[in-house]
């Protein structure tokens, strides 16, 4: 299981405005070229999002559910990636003074992934994560810098 932290310079309540847009995931999670609403009102349960996923020249349809919201701490989700399987995509949020301390946990659920799961796919997933974090730590500073000046 590969777990993670990121220190975010603002309140848990600018990370929820940035989870809570579905089309902006593809703007910080790494591989996800675009990311769309499918199904319901995102992040509430059951509610789902399409994604294209680039691994070199292929790319691949994914899609990904909410499975528990739990506003303010907790978002967990599964994502679907076809002969991949699915993963379990968890964010424990917690109030860090005026800051906000994301944990991120990721380990594969079903399939291929679940089966092949190991020490070097923990590895990968950790080089993954310190990107995808801090990526979403820079757009809720973006968004919630943008809002203050407008």
């Amino acid at each position: 299981m590969a777990i993670r932290h990121q220190l975010i310079h603002h309140p848990p309540s600018a990370l929820w405005a940035v989870l809570e847009q579905p089309d902006e995931y593809g703007k910080w999670v790494v591989g996800t070229q675009e990311s769309h609403p499918l199904k319901g009102r995102w992040p509430d349960v059951g509610s789902s999002i399409g994604y294209t996923l680039r691994l070199g020249p292929k790319e691949y349809q994914g899609h990904t559910v909410v499975r528990r919201l739990e506003r303010p701490r907790v978002l967990e989700l599964e994502a679907y990636s076809g002969l991949l399987g699915t993963a379990r995509i968890a964010f424990d949020i917690r109030p860090w003074g005026d800051e906000t301390l994301v944990l991120l946990t990721e380990h594969p659920l079903r399939g291929l992934g679940g089966t092949l799961h190991n020490v070097a796919l923990d590895a990968a997933l950790q080089i993954r994560h310190r990107a995808m974090l801090g990526r979403l730590a820079r757009e809720v500073d973006a968004q919630a810098d943008g809002h203050r000046a407008g």
